[in-house]
């Protein structure tokens, strides 16, 4: 192991490597050396036509991050999880200057190590009947992957091949290929003499064994950026990359370039066991946690959505939950203030228990029990450990198909990216999504346990088909799960039609909506009404503390 600068770090890397960074949204990532690797980029033009390899969106939707690999010409092709936090490279490949891919989180992470352990890749179901899927002769919407016309020639002419279909014992399958990674970028918090690697002030571990053994096993190199050196180790437990696998360590000198997440220098919440009760929790929560409504506060959309969800918990009593960023984040913390409990929260980077944080500090979480690294997570999702996932949702179709993925074409196009999405909703044993039924300037008043729609939103979100295919209902829904969609003033559901179709199914109504003006007239696609649809419980549009003593 050798210490040296960012900049001289930056200066390893050459011309058409595929380098493999971590990092979780705002967590973990080595910005000190993607900095330098920038800045000697605009100087001197190299390295120029890397293959950028990550599982979690790693960025602020501005300049740090991997945002630092979105010039034309250092990048040439980028195969990530989640692309919402690195505009700067969602632009590049809009702009067609780079191979965009978007594969399933997950699978990334289990790439690592199958890389690491000289396998040939990944064989799995997640994936299959979304636009990750390669079988295009069967579906228009699936493209293997590819998220710009770049990438879908790259893959036509067989210049390049992420995913592929396969049988195996008579089943449908994808397979993903592993590659050689050249250089894996990763950041921990302390460097003793021989390269071991502590996370001790890390919100967790990411896949960061995987990543230092896959680029060590494919005869690459491995720049650690470290906030300090140490004589020795303290807690050998908390040692996560050993000093074999680390050629260069980086001494982050600039605080602000080893941040624990982007929105916090530091959170000891992150990293520290609860041992206290009652209120003081709420009140030693980091603001990036999203808090629930003020209980005096007026009743919004978001918060009727995040109330109805808490419902489900409280209908469902799942052991193992999962939420996802935004709207669903605000769950656990809700349904803790209404006294509900016997569930855990889990985080697909590691976290299990505590309450889930938001924003840029987002896959951490606040006092967890445990934390355990990102491929072992996926391991337990994938493998059906999530009773309930609740998750946002952006454009919904009549079919019960989901996107939150990409939405538009051409430069003006935004690649949100799937993350973890397909992994959680394709091995949850049941599934939740949660948004608005418009946007855009939707304003609701909630009074006397009714809601009235005081302006209606200029975006209808459920439209005649999806235009990214992150989530395919029908093939979920034959699987036995269990699909619901929850909005402010409606909930649906995945239910069969007289044909024995699995189609989206309103279920039940607001008080004080009407059916036709506020609800289907706001569907821009003809909607499925159950015969027995009922109310939603007044409670939810009562102001005031949320109360589940309070449902019906």
């Amino acid at each position: 192991m050798k210490v040296i600068t960012a900049d001289q770090a930056a200066a390893l890397v050459q011309d058409r490597w595929t380098v493999a960074s971590a990092g979780f949204v705002g967590a973990g990532h080595a910005e000190a050396v993607t900095e330098a690797l920038e800045r000697r980029f605009l100087q001197s033009g190299l390295p120029r036509d890397l293959t950028l390899v990550y599982s979690a969106g790693q960025g602020d939707r501005g300049a740090r991050g991997v945002n630092h690999f979105g010039n034309a010409g250092m990048t040439a092709s980028i195969v990530g999880g989640h692309w919402r936090s690195a505009t700067r490279l969602a632009d590049l490949a809009m702009a067609e200057q780079c191979e965009g891919y978007n594969l399933p989180q997950g699978v990334l992470t289990h790439l690592y190590r199958a890389i690491a352990g000289g396998k040939p890749g990944v064989m799995t179901k997640i994936g299959l009947h979304t636009f990750v899927d390669p079988r295009s002769e069967r579906d228009a919407r699936y493209h293997g992957g590819a998220v710009n016309r770049r990438a879908r020639e790259a893959i036509a002419e067989g210049r390049a091949n992420w995913v592929e279909a396969v049988s195996f014992r008579g089943d449908d399958y994808l397979f993903y290929p592993s590659f050689p990674i050249h250089c894996a970028l990763i950041r921990c918090t302390a460097a003793d003499p021989r390269g071991n690697l502590s996370t001790h002030r890390e919100a967790f571990h990411h896949e960061l064994l995987a990543m230092a053994q896959a680029a060590h096993n494919s005869g690459g190199i491995v720049i650690a950026q470290v906030e300090q050196l140490v004589d020795h180790h303290d807690n050998l437990q908390a040692i996560h990359v050993p000093g074999i696998l680390v050629d260069y360590v980086v001494v982050s000198e600039n605080p602000a370039h080893h941040q624990m997440t982007f929105a916090e220098r530091f959170n000891p919440a992150y990293v520290t066991p609860w041992r206290g009760e009652g209120e003081a929790k709420a009140q030693a929560l980091a603001p990036a946690v999203a808090p629930a409504e003020p209980a005096t506060a007026p009743l919004d959309a978001r918060t009727i959505a995040q109330r109805r969800a808490v419902l489900e918990l409280a209908k469902r009593r799942p052991r193992v939950v999962n939420l996802g960023v935004g709207m669903p984040a605000a769950v656990g913390m809700l349904a803790e203030e209404a006294g509900l409990d016997g569930f855990t929260l889990t985080v697909e980077a590691g976290p299990i228990g505590g309450t889930p944080a938001d924003g840029l500090s987002f896959g951490a979480s606040a006092y967890p029990e445990a934390v355990i690294d990102q491929p072992s997570q996926f391991d337990f999702y994938e493998g059906g450990g999530i009773d309930l996932a609740i998750l946002g949702l952006a454009e919904l179709d009549g079919h019960g198909n989901v996107n939150v993925s990409k939405f538009g074409e051409g430069a003006q196009a935004l690649i949100a990216g799937v993350g973890g999405f397909i992994n959680i909703t394709q091995s949850a044993k049941a599934v939740v999504f949660m948004g608005t039924l418009t946007a855009g300037g939707l304003e609701v008043r909630a009074e006397g346990g009714q809601l009235q729609i005081a302006r209606e939103g200029r975006v209808k979100k459920i439209v005649p088909e999806v235009s990214h295919l992150s989530f395919n209902g029908p093939y979920v829904a034959s699987l036995g799960v269990p699909v619901l969609y929850i909005t402010e003033r409606a909930v649906f559901e995945m239910r069969a039609d007289a044909n024995g179709q699995a189609r989206l199914t309103l279920i039940e109504i607001a008080p004080g909506v009407d059916l036709e003006r506020d609800v289907l007239a706001q569907c821009a696609t003809p909607i499925a009404v159950a015969p027995d649809v009922r109310l939603m419980d007044a409670c939810l549009f009562r102001p005031g503390p949320f109360s589940l003593a309070a449902a019906g």
